[in-house]
């Protein structure tokens, strides 16, 4: 539900409503750095995905071009295979410096050596070395896509054809069979379906950086937390937190709002 439709359900101000995602987010963000620590997962995807603030890239006024939060942002997302699990995302830019700043929060988090998979983005490969060292099993996929000619006149939406995949080892000994970016490339469409400001071609844009920010952390702690996965609820409802050992149930909104009062809690005591 957008901000606007909260505003006119709940009666509550615009503001308001604001403060608290933005707050909310903050607090989540916070919790899931400390909880996503000493981890056993075994293969780890990683990509990156598109979305902006402000206006398109192209249509960011001159004044503020190069300033960041205004243009084209990036989200870096990673994604165990086998318990679905997200330990670790960066929203900021698709440059070396963010790769790095990635890459190297993921890795602390990892409690044993892992086989990880990207796609052909070189900044990766020398992120992954700086982060990992030789202690990893990296393997690449590139995809080749052949571009299909539009009619004169009109605009296609839709993504270029994908015409072969080439699997590289990088560092280590990656079992190739399972070098692959699906998990993570499926998880981008979570992430388009499950954040309105992520749909292409919409009118549902983040105007600041901070909003961005919140609304991705909100979008994983639920997806972490309190949304079990299809794939892992065999016997019991079972989200990707469950599955890594993180947590014991499905958490409710309710015990993700009573966040933002614990830590209020614990600020008010310090």
């Amino acid at each position: 539900m957008s901000i606007r439709a909260t505003v006119r359900v709940t009666g509550i101000a615009k503001n308001t409503v604001t403060k608290l995602l933005v707050d909310l987010g903050k607090v989540c963000s916070e919790f899931m750095d400390g909880e996503m620590q000493g981890l056993t997962c075994k293969r780890l995807e990683c990509d990156e995905i598109w979305s902006f603030c402000y206006a398109k890239q192209k249509n960011v006024p001159e004044q503020y071009q190069g300033q960041e939060g205004y243009g084209d942002v990036w989200t870096w997302v990673a994604i165990d295979a086998e318990t679905k699990l997200v330990p670790s995302f960066l929203v900021g830019e698709r440059s070396a410096a963010d790769a790095e700043a990635f890459v190297r929060d993921l890795a602390p988090r990892l409690n044993n050596r892992v086989q990880l998979s990207t796609d052909g983005l070189r900044l990766y490969v020398d992120a992954v070395e700086s982060a990992f060292g030789a202690d990893v099993d990296y393997g690449v996929v590139h995809k080749i896509y052949k571009s299909e000619s539009a009619k004169e006149g009109e605009r296609s939406y839709s993504p270029a054809k994908c015409t072969g995949v080439e699997k590289k080892r990088v560092v280590g000994d990656p079992n190739m069979k399972k070098v692959s970016t699906s998990y993570v490339e499926r998880q981008n469409l979570t992430m388009r379906m499950g954040m309105r400001r992520f749909t292409r071609l919409t009118n549902a844009l983040t105007k600041k950086l901070e909003n961005l920010s919140a609304a991705v952390a909100l979008h994983f702690m639920h997806y972490n937390f309190a949304r079990p996965h299809k794939t892992l609820s065999k016997k019991y409802p079972t989200t990707p937190a469950m599955a890594a050992g993180i947590t014991d149930h499905v958490w409710t909104l309710n015990e993700m709002a009573g966040l933002l009062e614990v830590a209020e809690k614990n600020l008010s005591r310090n």
